[in-house]
C-alpha cells in the first residue's frame, strides 16, 4: 500500500492552485493540491499504525508556522513541473528533516524544495508556453499550518487522508 505524508493549505490557496492545475496537471482528480513533505512510500497496514505514532509524536513537539508563497516557479530542467513556490522556513525544514528520518529506509529522491505543483508531465514545448505565461504572475499569500496529513493511495490511484495531525495538540 502506497502512504505519504503532505501539509493541504487553506481552501483559498487550494482554489488558486486548482484553477490552474485542471488544464495543467493530470494528477487533478486524484489528489488535492498539497505540499508533500514525504513522497509516497510502500508500506503495510501495521507499518502504517507504527508511522502514525511517530508522525504523532512529531506533531506534539512542533508548533505552528506560517506557509508563504510568493511566486510561480519551475522545475526544469530536471522535469517540466510548474509550482508556487514556498518560501522556506526553519519550522518546515525542521518538520520535513523529522519526518523524514523516521522513514529511514526511504530514499529521497530529490532535495527538498518546498513547492505546491499546479502543472506537471507538460511537454518541453507546452511547458515552455505556460511556464514563460506565468513565471511573472506575483503571490502573495501567507497562512498559518497547523496539521499535517497521513495519505494513503486508493485502488483507482487517488489519495485519503489516513490520519491527520495537530501541531503542538495531543
Amino acid at each position: 500500500m502506497k502512504f505519504g505524508v503532505v501539509i493541504f493549505p487553506s481552501k483559498k490557496l487550494q482554489d488558486l492552485a486548482n484553477s490552474y492545475r485542471k488544464r495543467y496537471d493530470p494528477n487533478y482528480a486524484l489528489i488535492t493540491p498539497h505540499l508533500t513533505l514525504k513522497t509516497a512510500f510502500e508500506a503495510s497496514e501495521e507499518d502504517a499504525v507504527l508511522y502514525a505514532e511517530k508522525l504523532r509524536q512529531i506533531a506534539r513537539s512542533t508548533n505552528a508556522f506560517t506557509l508563504r508563497t510568493t511566486k510561480i516557479s519551475s522545475f526544469q530542467p530536471v522535469n517540466n513541473v510548474i509550482y508556487f513556490k514556498v518560501e522556506p522556513t526553519d519550522e518546515l525544514s525542521t518538520l520535513h528533516n523529522e519526518i523524514n528520518q523516521e522513514f529511514k529506509e526511504q530514499n529521497l529522491e530529490y532535495a527538498f524544495v518546498p513547492h505546491i505543483t499546479i502543472g506537471q508531465k507538460l511537454s518541453n514545448d507546452e511547458h515552455s508556453d505556460v511556464y514563460g505565461s506565468l513565471r511573472m504572475t506575483r503571490l502573495n499569500h501567507e497562512e498559518t499550518v497547523d496539521r499535517y496529513h497521513l495519505l494513503y493511495q486508493l485502488d483507482n490511484g487517488s489519495w485519503t487522508v489516513y490520519e491527520t495531525f495537530r501541531l503542538g495538540k495531543e
